[in-house]
């Protein structure tokens, strides 16, 4: 579980007796600063290394029929606290322990209410905190930010408040971002003019809708959130139309916490490190997390479920003989899960008659029998119909769903992802959502939730590029678990790029497939590809399946916002590295000291690089061994949208 263990903390209450105009904040480190300033408002201003970056957020919260919350404020008091913890998230996708270092100062007002800041050594949060008693409706929420200076917005545009996250980042001037202008999704990256970068991003979401950004004049962007949805109509078996909505954006308890606000700040590498969503996360409701094993998987839709070759005697297809050829094929390659995507019931509304022709039972069993666990497909909309089916599921030794088709972030959604996680774990069931928003921190209250998608994957097919996905590790999956689907053996560079299931391709070198499994981060790994190419590609298939899903220690070694990212991970005593590059120039070149390997040991190192011609044929890769040692620098290049991958094991003595 998400455990907390505290080291050090000193609680001041410091009486304050008339309205002080300013209140500043200090990370650990005295690099950061937050300065609070009270007047007819609350807002704050934010200054990295002396320097303000953040010239204004201003906050209010907005209760139906009473005065809003954060206007002509009369503060009562400021209780200052300064933590040093230790947090062992249950899933560890960046590090097994992260130090959780910060001061806070808390803020309780006259009108009954407190907002509750916090100053880490890589950014900042708030939330409000409100008392009373009953429901209360909020309007809404004000996020005003107006950065110091030009910034270029990277952001994800949906086309309204229905959105399955899975939209090309844009990359625009702040100051050009219109409110008329498409808003944007959470996480969203904003790099000034030195290149420091400031994500924002929201963490410990419950019973309340997903932030979302609108343009502001100016070097300024606002929060703008969906309605209350409170009349469904009918479209289709994996939808609802939202026929009206209250004029509110929640209807929730009048004593409670809201969701946190943050802000990351730092160099690329900083970004990719840093842990927020997991440090302002509340604690895991699951005391015993034994059960919940992360893994890889093997995953039919993306290839057509088509195995072939001399070793297949009978009509691949959506059919018994090839859902028992993949669980072969998992189990001999050490892969812990299938994935049963949509077919496998004879309706997508009845998830408890299975399709004969796939008879999940006998797959179910068969799984057992060579120790694969199998997750089923759904749409969120049956699960929500047939809402006793998590106990049903693990009666018939279902380990995990796969539930799709969200799209929304309204308050109600919200509170079904919780719903659904709340129930799995009753049942001990693993969870993947699909055409889903990004993670908010319910992953780590519910660690039976692996993954989110919420972005443009690999299942986009050519939709899905190296110059979009390079920006991952500073934007989507810096906030937690990120289902992309990776795997593909049949590379392509753009400009020739054909893929049709079943000879499903994907853009970028097989090398940059190689690194995806070491740089992108998801509690559920996919094997996208069919098993025969697998199969053909033994050594990249041994490599990706060894990759685990969960670490140690995460050290981002180089990255430039949009173009490249290098990370080692350690588990035990192996390290992983893996690297990627966008398509902007033929080759890249870098240096990697290899200092985070533990001293006086001698490293067996091999490694997948992109060949001399990958940059045109993005097949052509090299597999290489070498001895390596901490003294030493590893020179790496990089094709255009390439990559470089590569496991160091410890020299047996």
């Amino acid at each position: 579980m998400l455990k907390h263990f505290c080291n050090v903390v000193a609680a001041i209450t410091l009486p304050v007796m008339a309205i002080a105009s300013t209140t500043r904040i200090q990370s650990p480190d005295g690099s950061i600063e937050m300065s609070v300033n009270l007047n007819d408002s609350i807002s704050y201003s934010v200054a990295k290394d002396g320097k303000i970056i953040i010239e204004r957020i201003n906050i209010a919260l907005s209760p139906e029929g009473a005065h809003t919350i954060g206007v002509n404020p009369r503060l009562k008091k400021v209780n200052r606290k300064s933590v040093n913890e230790t947090v062992t998230p249950a899933i560890p996708l960046k590090h097994s322990s992260i130090s959780n270092t910060y001061n806070s100062a808390t803020m309780q007002f006259a009108d009954g209410y407190a907002v509750e800041f916090r100053v880490f050594d890589n950014g900042v949060a708030h939330r409000f905190v409100t008392s009373g008693k009953g429901d209360a409706n909020i309007i809404n929420e004000s996020y005003n930010v107006t950065l110091a200076g030009p910034a270029i917005a990277h952001i994800q545009q949906p086309w309204g408040f229905k959105t399955a996250y899975e939209e090309a980042y844009t990359h625009i001037p702040l100051a050009e971002w219109k409110y008329t202008d498409r808003m944007a999704t959470l996480p969203a990256l904003m790099e000034n003019e030195d290149g420091t970068l400031m994500l924002f991003s929201e963490s410990d979401l419950s019973d309340y809708p997903c932030m979302f950004l609108k343009g502001a004049p100016g070097n300024s962007f606002s929060a703008t959130f969906p309605r209350v949805p409170t009349a469904f109509g009918d479209d289709g078996d994996r939808s609802v139309k939202i026929l009206q909505e209250a004029p509110y954006i929640a209807s929730t308890k009048a004593n409670r916490t809201y969701p946190w606000r943050f802000v990351a700040i730092g160099s690329p590498t900083d970004i990719m490190e840093q842990t927020l969503v997991c440090q302002l996360s509340a604690p895991s409701e699951i005391d015993d997390t034994s059960w919940i094993h992360p893994g890889t998987a093997s995953w039919e839709w993306w290839n057509g479920a088509t195995p072939y070759g001399e070793d297949i005697d009978f009509e691949s297809g959506f059919n018994m003989d090839t859902y028992k050829y993949f669980i072969d094929f998992a189990s001999k390659n050490d892969i812990p899960y299938i994935i049963m995507d949509e077919g496998w019931a004879m309706s997508t509304r009845d998830p408890y008659t299975p399709n004969p022709d796939v008879n999940v039972h006998e797959i179910v069993r068969y799984g057992k029998e060579k120790g694969i666990g199998v997750f089923l497909w759904l749409t969120w909309l049956t699960v929500e119909n047939n809402f006793d089916l998590f106990k049903t599921f693990s009666d018939w030794g279902v380990k995990g769903l796969k539930i799709d088709f969200m799209d929304r972030s309204d308050q109600w959604m919200v509170n079904f992802y919780e719903r659904v996680c709340r129930e799995a774990a009753k049942n001990h069931l693993l969870i993947d959502f699909h055409g889903a928003f990004k993670p908010s921190g319910l992953e780590h209250r519910y660690p039976n939730l692996l993954s989110y998608e919420g972005v443009l994957g690999m299942e986009q097919m050519g939709g899905c590029t190296p110059d979009n996905s390079v920006y991952y590790p500073l934007i989507r999956n810096a906030v937690g678990p990120m289902d992309y689907t990776p795997g593909a053996m049949i590379s392509m560079q753009p400009e020739c790029f054909r893929s049709e299931r079943p000879n499903s391709a994907a853009i970028g070198t097989r090398a940059y497939q190689m690194a995806l499994f070491v740089l992108f981060e998801s509690g559920i790994q996919m094997l996208a590809d069919n098993p025969t190419l697998y199969y053909k590609n033994p050594d990249c298939t041994e490599f990706i399946t060894s990759v685990p899903v969960t670490w140690d220690e995460t050290r981002a070694l180089q990255a430039k916002t949009g173009e490249y990212a290098l990370v080692s991970k350690r588990k035990g005593d192996k390290w992983y590295i893996g690297g990627i590059t966008n398509g902007k120039e033929k080759h890249r070149t870098f240096s990697i000291p290899l200092d985070f390997l533990s001293p006086g040991m001698s490293y067996d190192m091999t490694s997948f690089e992109d060949g001399a011609n990958a940059h045109r044929q993005a097949m052509d890769y090299r597999r290489k061994n070498r001895s390596v040692d901490s003294q030493g620098t590893l020179d790496v290049k990089l094709a255009r949208n390439g990559g470089f991958a590569a496991v160091l094991t410890p020299s047996a003595r």
